[in-house]
């Protein structure tokens, strides 16, 4: 599922490179969806990007935290065949429930539009970091569970400082909407994720590429 996702993604965005009219449509675009009803645009502003250099990042960490997430849906969630189903609409969720706050901050300012699945990429983290807390990258150099701390820090402190076009808000509530869902599911469905995250966290690793 998260390669048929890539592929989506890559295909929108590539076509909306060279069409600012698909663009446009798709874009979140808050006034539009107050003054006109667009509320698909909650969804499909995940699906197109600014530039290749955008599209890159955002699918190559979709790949690397999807592909972990997935598998824990399927395997230890809900099973291989709804566990699919299950995790797309944990990532489309994520994407809606990240553009919220911006629309409520951006509802009436016309200049205001964004775009991209950073939103749905940055709820995939959780999910890979409780189940590997410990797990090292190699950029930045620190265990996983410390770049989902620092991810929703930095998140909140470069949308207060502003002055960028990087949705940094959007970055915040994906990231926050994860957690919180994730650890919700599993809690629900699969208690001894949480036990498991808990044995891992308190068994600290060295750096292991």
């Amino acid at each position: 599922m998260t390669v048929i996702i890539i592929l989506i993604t890559a295909l929108v965005s590539w076509q909306a490179f060279n069409n600012p009219e698909l663009k446009s449509r798709l874009m979140f675009i808050p006034t539009a969806v107050k003054d006109r009803g667009e509320y698909y645009r909650f969804l499909t502003h995940g699906f197109v990007h600014a530039d290749f250099r955008h599209l890159l990042f955002n699918m190559w960490a979709l790949y690397i935290f999807g592909q972990a997430a997935e598998d824990i849906f399927q395997v230890y969630l809900f099973g291989p065949a709804f566990g699919k189903v299950a995790y797309l609409l944990f990532y489309c969720a994520a994407i809606v429930a990240a553009s919220v706050p911006d629309y409520l901050r951006h509802q009436d300012n016309r200049m205001y539009a964004s775009l991209g699945a950073s939103g749905g990429v940055a709820a995939m983290i959780w999910p890979y970091i409780m189940w590997m807390p410990w797990a090292w990258f190699i950029f930045p150099p620190l265990p996983a569970i410390l770049i989902g701390i620092g991810y929703i820090a930095y998140s909140h402190y470069a949308d207060k400082q502003g002055g960028s076009n990087i949705g940094h808000n959007a970055h915040l509530w994906g990231a926050i909407f994860g957690l919180i869902a994730y650890v919700s599911l599993s809690l629900a469905y699969e208690p001894g994720l949480m036990t498991e995250f808990v044995a891992r966290l308190l068994q600290p690793q060295g750096p292991n590429f």
